[in-house]
């Protein structure tokens, strides 16, 4: 049932899309529908639009499905960014990241006018944190950067378990090379003050803290789709 409430999110919000847009793709199972499914309307209809894509795999997938890619060198100001989360909450804050790919994503999130987020109901919560924060880390200095997030956190009264992400036997490194902490917070009560934080960092690349940048989701659940925000 899942799958199909993702691809029930994302079908609606393709209806957002118009000809000539420039748009943002997002990574993961929900963007990935969203990314089909506009090949198929493009095949269809000779839509004309240009995405920049949020990871390799999702740029993999625009080219195997005939949706034409470019760069934020060549359109550095977008449209729209559809994208998925691994969180939402009622006032468009978001955790993204479970995928690896929350640079990217968010770099192209503040390069476009709007962002649509994709989800089905088990990422709208009332509260952040469930959900594992992602923080991007060069890896030079990994254990005093660990340390500072570390104290950060107990300053803060929060949870100060974390874990470096691995693949296999390696840590998991992402498309620009960077490895991932993942925080397990429990619950996030001033999520732009952690935001904020965790941002002034050395050794902390970016977090999985979307804040200000989503202004409207998709969210399905079997009896149908709730629209928050403004598509």
């Amino acid at each position: 049932m899942s799958d199909e409430l993702k691809r029930r999110a994302a079908k609606r919000a393709l209806q957002a899309v118009r000809p000539g847009m420039k748009l943002g793709l997002g990574t993961g199972s929900t963007a990935e529908h969203f990314v089909r499914l506009l090949g198929e309307r493009i095949a269809a209809e000779s839509l004309e639009v240009v995405c920049v894509p949020t990871s390799e795999a999702t740029r993999n997938l625009a080219q195997e499905v005939g949706v034409p890619i470019t760069t934020l060198e060549h359109e550095p100001a977008l449209d729209l960014t559809v994208d998925g989360a691994d969180e939402i909450d009622s006032q468009l804050r978001l955790i993204k990241g479970g995928g690896g790919a929350l640079l990217r994503e968010k770099i192209v999130a503040s390069a476009s006018t709007r962002m649509i987020v994709i989800a089905d109901e088990s990422k709208h919560v009332g509260t952040l944190g469930r959900f594992p924060l992602p923080v991007e880390v060069v890896p030079f200095g990994l254990a005093a950067t660990r340390r500072a997030i570390v104290s950060l956190l107990g300053a803060r009264g929060l949870s100060t378990s974390l874990e470096l992400r691995q693949k296999g036997n390696d840590p998991f490194v992402t498309d620009n090379g960077n490895y991932i902490f993942d925080l397990k917070l429990g619950a996030i009560d001033e999520p732009e003050r952690l935001a904020a934080d965790l941002s002034k960092i050395p050794g902390v690349v970016e977090h999985g803290l979307f804040i200000g940048l989503c202004s409207g989701a998709v969210i399905a659940a079997p009896d149908g789709e709730e629209i928050l925000g403004q598509l």
